[in-house]
């Protein structure tokens, strides 16, 4: 069997010193491929990021270090491109957005015309800034504010039945204080329009350093329920071995 896992979260560079990024350690996906490691016979391609918590060394864990989004879809691509998984699980917290471009308040001021903008020219305007070099190196703190423009990235979770048709995915969906009928609604909304086969679904209020109360959503319909990160992990490994199983794979 052979598993692809992303875990860690991506940083998306202001500039040579700053960078945005979020608050995912990689420990639940260094957890979900230490078990798989020590339960099954599969070999893992693990996906992940320099500053995040790595799986114990093994034979069967090859590590890909990234750093950006744009990295991680270019490695993922890539890997799944040359390679046939029998799973996919894409637990890496991706940033939605990067820096465009950043410009202080008298760049600003000296660079938007004092007519009304409507969404047409704001969005030509914004076109434009893109293609202005950027400083590669820090940005200087002589300015009062700093405006920073973000640009979306890709949605690699939608790319992932494209790029490895026959795998089962697993994605993750991470609220924030919302009820258990809102986060399975919105975990089965991300089933439907990523093409993904489950989604394990938390709620950040109820993950601390005991525990994480996460739900396992099926394609179906059906919801499985772990209290723990190697209760999360556990039910992920029994969940693919089973499937693989049924699907008559080795």
């Amino acid at each position: 069997m052979k598993i692809l896992i992303t875990a860690g979260g991506t940083s998306e560079k202001i500039d040579q010193v700053r960078s945005i990024t979020n608050h995912s350690t990689g420990r639940l996906g260094k957890t979900i491929a230490e078990t798989f490691v020590h339960s099954s016979s599969a070999r893992i391609d693990y996906v992940t990021t320099a500053n995040a918590v790595k799986p114990e060394t093994h034979e069967k864990i090859t590590l890909h270090l990234i750093e950006s989004t744009l990295e991680l879809f270019t490695v993922l691509k890539e890997l799944l491109k040359n390679n046939t998984y029998d799973a996919i699980i894409h637990s890496m917290a991706v940033s939605d957005f990067t820096p465009a471009f950043s410009l202080s308040e008298e760049q600003l001021a000296t660079s938007i015309t004092k007519e009304p903008l409507s969404p047409d020219t704001l969005s030509e305007w914004f076109m434009t800034q893109e293609k202005v070099p950027q400083q590669d190196e820090k940005i200087s703190s002589n300015t009062e504010h700093l405006v920073i423009v973000l640009k979306k990235t890709p949605k690699i979770i939608s790319c992932l039945r494209e790029w490895q048709p026959t795998a089962k995915i697993i994605g993750f969906k991470l609220l924030v204080d919302v009820s258990k009928e809102q986060l399975l609604a919105v975990a089965q909304e991300s089933i439907l329009k990523n093409r993904t086969d489950y989604i394990l679904a938390n709620d950040l209020t109820e993950i601390t350093a005991q525990s994480h109360h996460g739900y396992l959503l099926s394609a179906n319909g059906e919801v499985k329920e772990a209290q723990t990160k190697q209760e999360i992990a556990e039910l992920i490994v029994q969940t693919i071995s089973q499937t693989n199983i049924s699907d008559g794979s080795s």
